[in-house]
């Protein structure tokens, strides 16, 4: 069996990464964990793991993690639209990348995998059908975590021309349960607290345990220095609140979301955020994107890594019930089955 490195180990997809290496039957799996992050999703497997303290900034952290390891998963990064944490993106997402690579160079590790996004494959007005080969543009449509999730994909080609053997993945939006007032979880929350809007735009969903499983297929896989696309399913915003309303028991959002309720939107919660000094739900970013429909290709996928995709309606159906559960529990961290 092969020795394995997490990083991001107790995120969203580094949780479920690591509870499907154990299922797969790896037992020498190390992650890395910074001294304050929550070991919620990771309870129940928190003794099958080496936990290592460090950081993807701390260079010295990362080769004490290496040593010894064959393989990387490199899930760490920080997903933000929050302009306050640009800075922050840009050092976990690009300078943390870049050490890891750096590492994973100077300790001779066999084989990494990165955990991109779709947001990496770039956006502009022109080009709504996205397929592995999609070349990046610079346009206003790419967000700030668009931006440093492609430059870190840069690191990884850099990593390979150096003599790295690398495999990326760009998942879209990765769906499950999870933290529920942290990323995606705030589909689902919106939809217990009946959040009345709706708005026009559309992408690309995916199930967490599809991109967890496609990960360490690709990992042991001969298919070496290339991207994957991981994407169920292309569905209209709206349409995916619908599924989580009917899930949830609650009334279906009815406000299209216009021009004037959009701009209008993100500056009220951008001062509520202000006022209540917290992360806005909503902001400039991701209310003018929520207009904008994109379309992503994983015929590759399913072709060459033979992957057979989660409905997204059963996603969110598992999900929701999840939350139903965790809503007599105070909103505690859950996962969706390990299946």
């Amino acid at each position: 069996m092969k020795r394995i490195l997490v990083t991001g180990g107790t995120g969203f997809v580094g949780a479920y990464l690591l509870h499907y290496l154990l299922q797969r039957g790896y037992t020498n799996i190390r992650a890395i964990k910074r001294a304050n992050s929550s070991m919620a999703l990771v309870k129940d497997i928190e003794q099958q793991i080496e936990w290592i303290e460090g950081d993807v900034l701390d260079i010295f952290s990362l080769e004490e993690a290496m040593e010894g390891v064959e393989q990387v998963y490199h899930c760490a990064a920080v997903v933000s639209y929050d302009p306050r944490d640009k800075k922050k993106m840009y050092e976990v997402n690009v300078k943390g990348t870049a050490n890891v690579i750096n590492s994973a160079l100077h300790t001779g590790i066999e084989k990494l995998l990165h955990i991109s996004s779709i947001a990496a494959l770039g956006r502009s007005q022109k080009t709504v059908y996205l397929d592995e080969t999609a070349i990046w543009e610079n346009s206003q449509t790419n967000s700030q975590y668009a931006t440093t999730k492609y430059l870190a994909e840069m690191e990884v080609w850099r990593g390979m021309a150096e003599g790295l053997t690398v495999a990326i993945v760009n998942p879209s939006v990765i769906l499950g349960s999870g933290f529920w007032n942290q990323g995606t979880g705030k589909f689902f929350m919106n939809g217990w607290k009946n959040f009345n809007f709706y708005s026009t735009g559309g992408t690309g969903f995916v199930d967490v345990r599809n991109v967890a499983k496609a990960c360490i297929e690709l990992m042991e896989s001969n298919l070496n220095n290339q991207r994957f696309i991981l994407n169920a399913e292309n569905l209209s915003y709206q349409e995916l609140q619908y599924q989580i309303a009917d899930a949830l028991g609650k009334k279906r959002p009815s406000v299209k979301v216009n021009y004037i309720i959009r701009e209008l939107a993100w500056r009220i919660a951008w001062l509520q955020s202000r006022l209540a000094g917290t992360s806005p739900f909503l902001t400039k970013e991701t209310a003018r994107h929520s207009t904008k429909r994109y379309y992503y290709d994983n015929c590759k996928s399913t072709e060459k890594l033979q992957l057979q995709y989660t409905p997204i309606k059963e996603t969110v159906t598992m999900t929701c019930e999840q939350l139903k559960l965790a809503a007599t529990q105070d909103f505690k961290p859950m996962l969706l089955p390990i299946i």
